[in-house]
């Protein structure tokens, strides 16, 4: 469990930089993580956002939730957006025209602009190497165009375009692991986050900032509308997805695996799976089989930091 400070808790920043008055849909985790992302990175930050739930409940014309420079860009490009954005300060720093300070190059999608549409403009911005901070809002479909399944949809989880029935148990293919995906880029800094581990979360997108370089921060988002739960459980899911193993949380920091959040034993997946409706569907048998492919993914982790840790001490 996570170590819960008063006095930690006072002195995280009070100032949200995303403004009340959105419309986010009740017990949205996604819009909690995105308050808790903008503490961490502070006033002197520049966002490129893709077209999502957050562009959606954050600026209806003409008015904005947003109190830090805020681009709405396509769908896919957001990235690459943010990456010629730190460019140009970059270039007009150099020459003098614009005074040399830190400024937080963002740019974020959900998992749809991040896995799917816009990975081409993700991998290009990573291998360049700016100076930017790119984040995923992964809620594990298209939920702002009618709940369709993407590249990060959970096998079995039931959507609009992955519906359950006689003929079909939901998604049919297993999540892409976006992180792995990132990090096979050897950049900096690659984090899990989760905002039911607030302060777990707020160092790492902090850190994530002060890296050099590009940095990617995945996001668990829990979202009661597509994923058919009670908005009271927002923070509740967040901790089962951790507990089970389902979303574990970690760092990749110049290769160098970290968990950040290690359960001693794993609780069974089913704990997750029943409070949704989207899996309700689901048979006892692939319920074993999701537990298994659970276990054998996070051995796996377990496995990197292990030989992490060890190159480390032999390094010493």
């Amino acid at each position: 469990m996570e170590k819960y400070n008063v006095y930690a808790a006072r002195l995280l920043p009070k100032v949200d930089y995303l403004g009340s008055g959105h419309r986010a849909c009740q017990g949205c985790g996604e819009v909690l993580a995105m308050r808790l992302v903008h503490k961490a990175l502070g006033k002197n930050t520049i966002v490129a956002s893709a077209t999502g739930c957050m562009e959606i409940i954050s600026s209806p014309y003409p008015e904005s939730a947003w109190k830090v420079p805020w681009i709405h860009v396509a769908f896919e490009n957001s990235a690459a957006v943010a990456s010629g954005i730190e460019a140009g300060y970059k270039a007009l720093m150099r020459k003098g025209k614009y005074p040399k300070r830190k400024i937080n190059f963002v740019g974020y999608g959900g998992d749809g602009a991040t896995a799917d549409i816009g990975l081409q403009w993700l991998s290009g911005a990573m291998e360049r190497g700016h100076d930017m901070v790119y984040v995923c809002y992964d809620n594990e479909a298209y939920m702002n165009t009618g709940i369709q399944r993407s590249s990060a949809t959970p096998l079995g989880a039931s959507t609009t375009t992955s519906p359950a029935g006689k003929a079909s148990t939901g998604q049919q293919t297993w999540k892409k692991n976006m992180p792995e995906i990132i990090a096979a880029h050897n950049v900096p800094y690659v984090a899990t986050v989760n905002p039911s581990y607030p302060f777990d979360m707020f160092q790492k997108v902090q850190k994530a900032a002060a890296t050099p370089g590009p940095a990617y921060v995945h996001v668990y988002s829990s979202c009661p509308t597509g994923w058919r739960m009670r908005p009271e459980l927002a923070v509740q899911i967040g901790r089962l997805a951790t507990e089970t193993g389902i979303f574990p949380l970690y760092e990749v920091e110049n290769g160098v695996y970290r968990m950040t959040h290690e359960e001693g034993d794993l609780r069974p997946v089913r704990d997750y799976l029943k409070p949704q409706g989207r899996f309700r569907h689901l048979t006892d048998d692939l319920i074993d089989s999701i537990q298994a492919r659970i276990r054998q993914d996070y051995r796996k982790l377990q496995l990197k930091v292990r030989m992490s840790q060890e190159e480390r001490d032999g390094d010493e």
